[in-house]
């Protein structure tokens, strides 16, 4: 996918979580606009916490981008929910950027700070409970409405006021959409998977899971993830 370097996106907001249990769980999905300048580590935002470190955060995922043009979508499936950002628990949110404009390993400037897409998010039944939506976790994944994750690759300060300005894009690269299309939709498509495990900016956890995919021919189990339980 071709590459406008030097295009540059506004940051609709930027914001930030503790760790609490508003939604009747403990974690830090119930974040906060920050108005304010906030150093960006390697691990995320200054005042964001983590509420469940194995499946989120760390390096590889110290931030997380959700499109506000999705917002759209998920008024029309569940009108009385008033879907706005940060409502999927989103650092960033913009409009302008979507899963299928946006390719693992893009880099942006951002303040002082340089990120790189690392991949796309996996969505979890804690959204379903957050919204009172049952489908929501399922219908993310089949649509790729899910956003993506980053890692830091220079520290510094930022703000909603500092532009996403791309830097630069493999000449290869896979879009989130495709990466989620092949990895969620068509899980043991060997073509899909072979580009999967060739995407080096991929997530390493992602490129492993695909060479497994590929050797046993099996898809690992995503109930738990999904709808909160483990369905026989």
């Amino acid at each position: 996918m071709a590459a406008n370097q030097g295009q540059s996106i506004k940051v609709q907001q930027v914001s930030v979580g503790k760790i609490n249990a508003t939604f009747g769980f403990e974690s830090a999905l119930d974040k906060q606009q920050a108005v304010e300048r906030l150093f960006l580590s390697e691990i995320g935002l200054q005042g964001d916490e983590c509420g469940d470190p194995k499946h989120h955060g760390g390096v590889e995922r110290a931030l997380h981008q959700y499109p506000a043009e999705h917002y759209t979508y998920w008024q029309t499936q569940y009108p009385d929910r008033g879907w706005q950002a940060p409502g999927m628990g989103e650092n960033i949110s913009t409009l302008g950027m979507t899963e299928d404009t946006v390719c693992v390993g893009d880099r942006y400037q951002w303040g002082e700070a340089i990120i790189e897409v690392s991949q796309p998010r996996s969505p979890c039944y804690k959204l379903n409970v957050r919204w009172n939506a049952e489908g929501v976790s399922e219908q993310m994944q089949q649509l790729s409405y899910c956003g993506w994750l980053y890692r830091v690759i220079q520290t510094g300060y930022v703000s909603h006021d500092d532009d996403l300005v791309l830097l630069s894009r493999d000449e290869s690269a896979l879009t989130i959409k495709q990466v989620g299309d092949y990895f969620f939709n068509d899980p043991l498509n060997k073509e899909g998977l072979a580009q999967i495990i060739g995407c080096q900016k991929l997530t390493q956890k992602w490129r492993d899971t695909a060479e497994k995919r590929l050797e046993t021919g099996e898809v690992e189990v995503w109930d738990y993830r999904l709808f909160g339980e483990l369905r026989c």
